[in-house]
């Protein structure tokens, strides 16, 4: 298992070890001692699996405290381009978004902390998209970021024209008309 850092405490990207032979393939999808030792403590309690169309855009979802949720994303079928934007206001990289190619064959996962908002594009013609979650959902915690914010600059890899979102999805504030109640310490 291989974990990349992407510059923003404790998002990072990590690559399982696959074994191929002639029969197919293999790897560990979650090792609660392998994450630990990697310094991944999270106890997941809820998972959650959409599936989508080329062009669908969803996010930029959170939960807001207490019930702030850390997420454990991989694609189990295609590729999405998955997008995390730092929400903690005493993080030195607040406001600034990282993303990732998860992406069926390579089985990589996406570890985004509490304190950030969340979304994917769908880059393939379908896609499986699947995350854990360590805390329950609530949906009167539900918040969101605008996906097309100019001031985040989020390039989603989708051309205008083929973008699909939902109604809730298009209405989310700007970033700059959001007070977070996210810290570090969440």
């Amino acid at each position: 298992m291989e974990i990349i850092e992407t510059g923003i405490a404790g998002l990072i990207e990590i690559v399982p070890t696959v074994y191929c032979d002639e029969r197919g393939s293999f790897y560990e999808l979650y090792n609660e001692q392998r994450y630990r030792e990697a310094g991944i403590v999270n106890k997941f309690c809820q998972e959650n699996c959409s599936f989508s169309v080329y062009g669908v855009i969803r996010g930029l979802h959170f939960q807001a405290p207490p019930f702030s949720q850390a997420k454990l994303a991989t694609c189990a079928d295609g590729i999405i381009l998955d997008v995390a934007v730092d929400l903690r206001i005493d993080s030195a990289t607040y406001g600034q978004w990282r993303s990732v190619i998860l992406d069926s064959k390579r089985h990589n996962q996406f570890l985004i902390p509490k304190g950030f908002a969340h979304g994917f594009s769908v880059l393939s013609q379908t896609a499986c998209f699947s995350y854990r979650c360590d805390s329950f959902y609530h949906p009167e915690a539900e918040g969101g970021i605008l996906y097309s914010d100019a001031d985040l600059g989020i390039d989603w890899r989708i051309p205008k024209d083929k973008q699909i979102l939902s109604e809730k999805d298009v209405k989310f504030p700007r970033f700059k008309d959001f007070s977070s109640l996210f810290r570090m310490s969440d």
